[in-house]
């Protein structure tokens, strides 16, 4: 009879303990779900931007991550010792996130085999993620040009969709021939003297961050604050 008592009461103990666990888990799904923009950093290179939307379905969270023109989706999601561990793409292809939540930032590591990157994101509300975003006036600009940061200044006007201006650098004077502003990014070609550049950006927490091809010859990344 004990024995059957010492069981039931075992029992007992391993089910309320699941559920606390397992209401545990749930508190922190609601804890990361959201939408969140910030940086992936790497030594040596500029401020890559990252866009990454969590949702909760049931006891699952799913979602995606938005990095330059590469979306890929989160397979799977899990909380242990006060961390997520996100998996992106089949097979954790894209990598994995180990990260924490601390009120509205998300800190962590993105690993993807020898690759490793710092990941600093803050919360951003729905309001604050669909308002309007003014471009137009003068931006400081630094590329990364083969491992050496490059300065420039970056003029933008922008009209509906339409964007036009010019940038100056020590390689001289560069028009905007063709360029646009949709669906949050920053298209344009400039044309000088030194040749052709195709860039792009998106705007990450003020600053504009994305790439750059310069004549086909060599690519990096860029950034940029308002100046005024």
């Amino acid at each position: 009879m004990r024995q059957r008592q010492k069981r039931i009461f075992s029992t007992a103990s391993l089910l309320v303990l699941f559920a606390l666990v397992t209401a545990t888990a749930l508190a922190q799904g609601d804890s990361i779900v959201g939408k969140y923009k910030g940086a992936v950093k790497t030594a040596g290179s500029p401020d890559g931007e990252v866009t990454l939307e969590l949702v909760k379905t049931g006891d699952k969270i799913t979602g995606q991550a938005m990095h330059g023109d590469m979306k890929v989706e989160v397979t799977d999601a899990t909380f242990s010792e006060g961390k997520w561990t996100l998996k992106f793409g089949p097979a954790a292809q894209h990598g994995t996130l180990v990260a924490k939540v601390e009120g509205d930032v998300l800190t962590g590591e993105w690993s993807n085999g020898p690759q490793k990157k710092t990941v600093e994101l803050k919360r951003v509300s729905e309001a604050a993620a669909n308002a309007p975003v003014n471009l137009s006036g003068q931006w400081e600009g630094v590329a990364d040009a083969q491992g050496q940061p490059f300065p420039f200044l970056l003029t933008l006007k922008i009209d509906g969709e339409k964007v036009s201006g010019s940038s100056s650098s020590q390689l001289g004077e560069a028009q905007i021939s063709t360029g646009s502003w949709k669906d949050g990014k920053l298209n344009f070609q400039l044309e000088g003297g030194s040749g052709v550049i195709i860039m792009s950006a998106v705007v990450v927490e003020g600053k504009l961050s994305g790439e750059f091809d310069y004549a086909g010859q060599a690519q990096g990344k860029w950034v940029a604050v308002r100046k005024n």
